[in-house]
C-alpha cells in the first residue's frame, strides 16, 4: 500500500431513495454523484442499502404481511455486476470520484438471497469491491444473508487507504479493528434512516460509534444516513397506529468527523443535503503518535486478532477432504508460518506433505 497524505474532499450523503424502485434510485445516485463531482469532492459516501431501500416494514409488520413488498424489494435488487452498476461505474469516472453506496444485492445464482452490500468504485469507473455486512441486526436476519471475511478489507486508492462498515458492524471493535490493522486512513460508514418510536437513539448511537472510531483509530469517518419519507410511510403502513409508530425524529445523522473525533461537517438530520468536508490526512499522524492501536500501541504478542477470508460457498467442489473440511490445511499451514523452528515443526510438515500427496 502506498501511504498518501494529500488533502482532498469528501462528500457524505443524506438522501432519500426512490423506494424499492432501481432504476429510478440508480438514476438519483448519479446525479447526486455528477454534483458531487462538480464541487470537486473525490470521495462520495451513500447510505446503507440506498438502492432500493431499507425494508422498514420489517420493524412493523409480521413476516407473511411484507410478502408483497419482499418481492418487490428482490425484484429492485442490485446484481454485481450488472446494468445498474454499470451506471454507477459511469457517474463515477464522470465525477473522478470514489464511490461508496449501499445496496441490496441479489445473489444472481442463488437468487432468493439479499445481502447487505457497500459497493466500492474506483474514480475510473471501476469496482474495486464490495463488503457484505457480515452480521445483518435483529429482524434483518429474516431477508439478508450473513457475508464472510473476503470482503473485510481496506482499499488502496489514490486519495488513502479507505475501508467501510455498515450501520451495527460500527458498533463491533473486533471488525473496526481487522479495518485499522489494514492501514486504513478514511472510514465509511453507513446507516438506514430510523423513524420507528423506541426507546433506541439512533442519531446519539451514529455519532457516538463515529467519534470513537475516530478518536481510537486516529482515522476520519465519513458518515452517510438515509432518511424516511411521507411517500416511504404511505407505501408501508395502512393504520394510523402505524403511521404514529413510524414518526420519530430525529431519524438520522450524516456527518464527517476528523481524527481527534471533532466534527469537520454537519450533523445533517431528516432531510436531504450533501455534507462535504476537506480530509487532510496528515492531520493523524501527531495523534498516531500518541496511540497508534494496531502499531506501536498494541502487544500483538499478547492481544492479536484473526481473520478468516475463507469463501462461504453453498457448494465445495474438489476432493473429498476439502468437501469435509474446506480450509483444514490452510489453518495448518498458517500455524506452521508462525511456529519456531523444531523437531514437532518438521514432523507436522511431513505430515500435511503426505496428506497432499
Amino acid at each position: 500500500m502506498t501511504l498518501q497524505l494529500t488533502p482532498f474532499t469528501a462528500a457524505a450523503v443524506s438522501a432519500a431513495p426512490v423506494y424499492l424502485d432501481r432504476e429510478a434510485t440508480v438514476a438519483k445516485a448519479c446525479r447526486i454523484i455528477e454534483e458531487c463531482g462538480r464541487t470537486g469532492a473525490r470521495l462520495i459516501a451513500f447510505p446503507e442499502v440506498f438502492i432500493p431501500g431499507y425494508p422498514h416494514w420489517l420493524h412493523l409488520l409480521r413476516v407473511d404481511e411484507g410478502h408483497a413488498l419482499y418481492l418487490r424489494l428482490v425484484k429492485n435488487a442490485v446484481e454485481v455486476p450488472g446494468e445498474a452498476t454499470d451506471r454507477l461505474c459511469q457517474a463515477a469516472a464522470d465525477a473522478d470520484a470514489i464511490v461508496i453506496i449501499g445496496i441490496n444485492e441479489r445473489d444472481p445464482v442463488n437468487w432468493g438471497t439479499l445481502y447487505n452490500t457497500n459497493l466500492v468504485i474506483d474514480n475510473h469507473g471501476t469496482i474495486a469491491g464490495k463488503h457484505r455486512k457480515l452480521m445483518p441486526t435483529m429482524v434483518e436476519k429474516i431477508y439478508w444473508g450473513f457475508g464472510d471475511g473476503t470482503s473485510l478489507g481496506v482499499y488502496d486508492t489514490e486519495i488513502g487507504r479507505i475501508g467501510t462498515l455498515i450501520c451495527g458492524e460500527n458498533t463491533n471493535p473486533l471488525a473496526r479493528y481487522a479495518l485499522l490493522a489494514q492501514g486504513e486512513q478514511v472510514h465509511v460508514a453507513n446507516y438506514p434512516a430510523n423513524p420507528m418510536r423506541t426507546a433506541y437513539d439512533i442519531t446519539e448511537a451514529i455519532e457516538i460509534r463515529s467519534r470513537a472510531m475516530c478518536f481510537e483509530g486516529k482515522v476520519f469517518t465519513v458518515t452517510a444516513a438515509g432518511i424516511f419519507t411521507d411517500d416511504m410511510r404511505d407505501m408501508i403502513c395502512s393504520t394510523d397506529e402505524q403511521r404514529e409508530f413510524t414518526g420519530g425524529t430525529p431519524h438520522s445523522y450524516t456527518a464527517i468527523h476528523g481524527p481527534d473525533g471533532r466534527c469537520l461537517a454537519g450533523p445533517v438530520m431528516d432531510r436531504e443535503e450533501i455534507v462535504y468536508a476537506e480530509i487532510d490526512p496528515e492531520a493523524a499522524l501527531i495523534p498516531k503518535i500518541r496511540h497508534d492501536v494496531a502499531g506501536h500501541y498494541n502487544r500483538s504478542d499478547v492481544l492479536w486478532l484473526g481473520l478468516d477470508r475463507t469463501p462461504r460457498k453453498p457448494l465445495a467442489e474438489g476432493p473429498r477432504r476439502d468437501a469435509v473440511a474446506p480450509d483444514f490445511f490452510t489453518r495448518l499451514e498458517r500455524i506452521l508460518e508462525d511456529a519456531p523452528e523444531s523437531d514437532l515443526r518438521r514432523r507436522i510438515e511431513q505430515l500435511l506433505k503426505t496428506c497432499r500427496d
